[in-house]
């Protein structure tokens, strides 16, 4: 469907009633070129309405966005009606490598069996699930880092606006 196009994606979910017995809405959560939002209130009622899967790729969120960093779904107030999350390890959690899936155990367990870059990759080393762990327990007790991030995207903004640049997006994304 065309980018943040509701009516489009509506279009698209109506056209395929009694011809895909599964259906998956797939988008980032935040699109990356401009740093706009995906309207996940209004896609996940679209996905309800059709009986789609909603899977969302937050990579560019994770650790930031949200209350307490925890992705689009936790801003868009979704965090228990995605139905699958993918995200990375690094970026906003320290840089380290891999990624994962949250997801219910059915999907988890079908990707294990399923997916060819899981099946023929390597684990992450100890330590780096380890750091990872630890950055999202730092998430999980403080919104200090999160909010300086924040505060400087705002003072960046105004600045660079003022300065006579035009910004691609409105959105509070540091991108």
């Amino acid at each position: 469907y065309n980018h943040n196009d509701m009516e489009d994606l509506e279009k698209n979910l109506k056209s395929s009633v009694g011809k895909s017995r599964i259906k998956l809405i797939a988008t980032d959560g935040v699109f990356s070129m401009d740093g706009d939002y995906a309207p996940l209130k209004d896609i996940r009622f679209l996905a309800d309405k059709y009986h789609a899967i909603l899977f969302v790729d937050d990579c560019h969120a994770t650790g930031f966005v949200g209350r307490r960093g925890r992705g689009t779904p936790e801003r868009a107030d979704v965090m228990d009606s995605v139905d699958i999350i993918s995200s990375t390890l690094g970026k906003a959690l320290g840089g380290t490598q891999g990624g994962y899936i949250a997801s219910r155990t059915e999907i988890v367990s079908m990707l294990r069996q399923k997916a060819r870059p899981y099946l023929f990759s390597n684990s992450i080393a100890p330590s780096l699930v380890a750091a990872s762990t630890e950055a999202f327990n730092m998430l999980s007790t403080s919104t200090e880092l999160r909010d300086r991030l924040f505060t400087n995207t705002a003072h960046f903004r105004k600045k660079i606006t003022a300065a006579g640049f035009t910004l691609a997006s409105q959105s509070d994304h540091p991108i």
